[in-house]
């Protein structure tokens, strides 16, 4: 199934129902009185998160939503039906923008959370409402409220705990392979991964969710490669892993390449927990590979050797990573006043 993020939408909610203008008429019964009921209620635009989608293709082929309009009111004081919602299902993770992608509405980020997004029309009076002892016998009756209107952008952004970010072809979607239950796509050139992958890894005693995300390449803030396209992904991560072919002849150079685009695309990326992947070390001699782990360690930064090919060290990452996010949900947890165990999953 082909993988949409962005989809733009035009919703209406129904108008309500007219109120009726009626008097009881019955046999020995000469003045009745008004009974006109009231219209409907216009149904609402409902959107609601579900966990058994992860792409918002449907939207890009249907993309006006119209709630339906509630029926009018009748004699003997019945009020008219109301109209049926239109309910709109979305993957979790999905946002609710405004026509100039900077108002957000909702984020819908728990399976089954909803929200109503145009709420319909309330129905008119019918004339026994306006019945009075000045007025016993009222012919008025209003018509019912307009519904609103809106077009507006769902905008996905994947849940995940860790994040895998880095150049093209440094071995991302084979990590991402080694650590979980994902069988993403891999190969020997750039680009293999057009689309973010997601896996699960079981691991000891917790589950915590990762992502991979098309490499990012210089430039691309501005809108160079794919990866751009995809930043938005691992907006919701707690911890990112910079994914680094240790063979490079400019290893350095492509760390920083990977910092400065999500700094540019948005500075809070990096301020992130992170650490650094050195992968394919099976095919370079241990001493070279303790002189690159002591540049990074002299900078602060936490770095992996591993191999996504002979799983060398692939346990010492998971078990960092479990260790990461436990601390980092403490955390959270004291700064929001909760006391609640970390559970991905």
């Amino acid at each position: 199934m082909q993988f949409i993020d962005l989809a733009l939408i035009h919703i209406r909610s129904g108008t309500g129902g007219s109120g009726c203008s009626s008097f009881r008429r019955e046999k020995f019964i000469e003045f009745g009185g008004p009974d006109g009921g009231d219209g409907g209620k216009g149904g609402n635009v409902v959107i609601r998160a579900v966990s058994n989608l992860n792409t918002l293709i449907d939207f890009k082929y249907k993309r006006h939503y119209f709630a339906k309009n509630g029926r009018p009111g009748m004699g003997q004081n019945k009020t008219g039906a109301n109209g049926d919602d239109v309910i709109l299902n979305v993957p979790v993770g999905t946002e609710v923008l405004l026509e100039n992608k900077k108002t957000v509405l909702v984020d819908l980020i728990h399976e089954g959370q909803q929200y109503v997004i145009a709420e319909g029309g309330n129905g008119g009076w019918g004339n026994s409402r306006f019945k009075s002892s000045t007025n016993q016998a009222p012919r008025q009756a209003n018509k019912g409220h307009s519904g609103s209107e809106l077009t507006l952008w769902l905008k996905l952004k994947l849940l995940a705990d860790v994040g895998l970010v880095g150049l093209p072809n440094v071995g991302k979607s084979s990590l991402l392979s080694a650590m979980s239950n994902a069988k993403p796509k891999i190969g020997d050139f750039s680009f293999t991964t057009l689309t973010p992958n997601l896996g699960l890894v079981s691991y000891k005693q917790g589950d915590f969710i990762l992502a991979d995300i098309p490499g990012v390449i210089e430039g691309a803030n501005r809108g160079k490669g794919i990866g751009i396209q995809f930043l938005g992904h691992i907006e919701r991560c707690q911890v990112l892993v910079h994914v680094l072919d240790i063979s490079s002849d400019s290893l350095i150079s492509d760390f920083e390449v990977t910092i400065n685009e999500l700094k540019q695309y948005k500075s809070d990326l990096v301020s992130k927990i992170k650490c650094v992947v050195l992968n394919k070390v099976d095919v370079m001699k241990n001493k070279k590979i303790e002189k690159i782990v002591e540049s990074f360690n002299k900078s602060g930064i936490e770095v992996f050797p591993i191999s996504t090919f002979s799983r060398v060290g692939i346990n010492e990452l998971k078990d960092r990573l479990l260790e990461l996010l436990k601390k980092n949900n403490r955390v959270e947890a004291k700064r929001n006043g909760r006391t609640e165990k970390w559970s991905p999953i």
